[in-house]
């Protein structure tokens, strides 16, 4: 494979290399982690202070939402907009919007940004050829992606970035991907393999439950794996400072919720868990201030906490709780449930959590089901997990029918890892 420097960026006085080119599947660049543990610089830190050597000479546009951020808050659009370095000329909206006023299966639409007059597309449930026209219709030559993904497959930013790929190798422009931290740490991938006789926009190819991989990671792999037939021009830029065993509160960076309903950094942590509750009559709570840490329904008692808390899960324990959500299922309402407290993140697991929880709703909720369309199929990547659970099977039973199909995508996950 050929590759081909754009730039270099001095950090902490060494000389690495800011991005690399790859032709055909994407491959790594350099940069990484200095002593003493600096704060974790991200993947537009890197590009500014290099002075957008990567993107000279071109029409810019950028995939991003009210996450991408700098160190003092500051959106990235406000500030490439001003600087005559960078030619920012267009804007690409996900599901929320760019600047996030839409709620769950909302966007914005297209507008023109009030702050900057830049056009705004509307990326949102739009995939291939009429993507790629809308970067065509755009001008751009250089689609760049910076939005803060929280490690779950059914986390819709991680599909808006391989479909806006895709839809940039069909249009002919470069695609750039500014990396950020994944909030769960990039330890190790977890949970069932998406079948993709059940893709969606939850879930359009096969990777785990929990990727454990940072969205530059998941670009490199998307190219060379899913993309290969006609893969786009990628290229990365890495964060510095950033280890895999790290949460996010060691990355020294502001959160901003990525979607209304992740309001924290401890929401994402349990995440690609509890939001298999989503695909069941319970509520996963939404329209509570701890969405997907509170769990219920009506009729549900301590029954199911003390369930829950027999299976010695490791590193969270169950209570009981009782809330009343202010929108979506039972709102207005008050249920009884459970709230997970993660006692301890390392040990944690969320999939087995997630899992454990569901067997347990099941055993001690009679009302408990499935939502009507199936929904928890799209989530969970196939009918297994409804399947195995209503057929009585046990969490150890559910989490070890898929560990031959998960153990062959941590082998492929390894060749796209960029940090220790």
């Amino acid at each position: 494979m050929t590759l081909s420097r754009r730039g270099l960026l001095a950090v902490g006085g060494a000389v690495g290399a800011l991005a690399t080119t790859a032709s055909v599947t994407g491959t790594a660049v350099a940069g990484g982690h200095g002593g003493g543990r600096p704060g974790v610089r991200t993947g537009f830190d890197r590009l500014a202070a290099d002075g957008y050597r990567l993107l000279s000479g071109e029409k810019v546009g950028v995939v991003t939402n009210p996450t991408g951020i700098t160190s003092d808050v500051r959106h990235i659009v406000d500030v490439m907009h001003p600087d005559d370095r960078v030619n920012l000329t267009a804007v690409f909206g996900p599901e929320h919007g760019f600047r996030g006023t839409a709620q769950a299966g909302g966007s914005e639409g297209r507008y023109d940004d009030p702050a900057t007059g830049l056009p705004v597309y509307d990326t949102y449930l739009k995939n291939g050829q009429p993507l790629a026209d809308i970067f065509t219709a755009s001008g751009v030559d250089t689609v760049v992606f910076d939005i803060q993904d929280v490690g779950a497959r059914f986390y819709t930013y991680i599909w808006t970035l391989y479909d806006c790929m895709e839809a940039a190798a069909l249009a002919g422009k470069r695609f750039v991907v500014l990396d950020r931290p994944n909030p769960m740490t990039g330890r190790a991938a977890l949970g069932p393999v998406l079948d993709p006789a059940f893709a969606s926009f939850v879930g359009r190819r096969e990777i785990s439950q929990a990727h454990g991989m940072t969205v530059a990671e998941l670009a490199l792999l998307f190219n060379a794996e899913f993309l290969a037939e006609r893969p786009v021009e990628l290229e990365i830029v890495k964060m510095s400072g950033w280890r895999r065993e790290d949460f996010f509160d060691a990355s020294g960076l502001p959160w901003v919720p990525p979607s209304p309903n992740m309001p924290t950094p401890e929401t994402a942590v349990v995440y690609s868990g509890t939001c298999l509750f989503e695909g069941t009559l319970l509520s996963e709570g939404r329209g509570t201030t701890r969405p997907f840490e509170l769990l219920g329904a009506e009729g549900i008692d301590h029954r199911w906490a003390d369930a829950a808390n027999a299976l010695e899960l490791p590193g969270v324990a169950f209570r009981e709780a009782y809330f009343a959500p202010t929108f979506s299922k039972f709102a207005g309402k008050t249920v009884g449930g459970v709230q997970v407290h993660v006692q301890d993140r390392v040990a944690f697991d969320p999939v087995r959590t997630g899992i454990g929880l569901l067997v347990t709703a099941k055993k001690t909720w009679s009302d408990f089901g499935w939502r009507p369309d199936n929904a928890i199929d799209r989530l969970s990547g196939s009918t297994r997990v409804r399947t195995m659970i209503d057929a009585g099977a046990d969490t150890d039973e559910v989490v070890g029918a898929w560990s031959g199909e998960l153990a062959a995508f941590r082998a492929k996950r390894r060749r796209y890892l960029q940090y220790r």
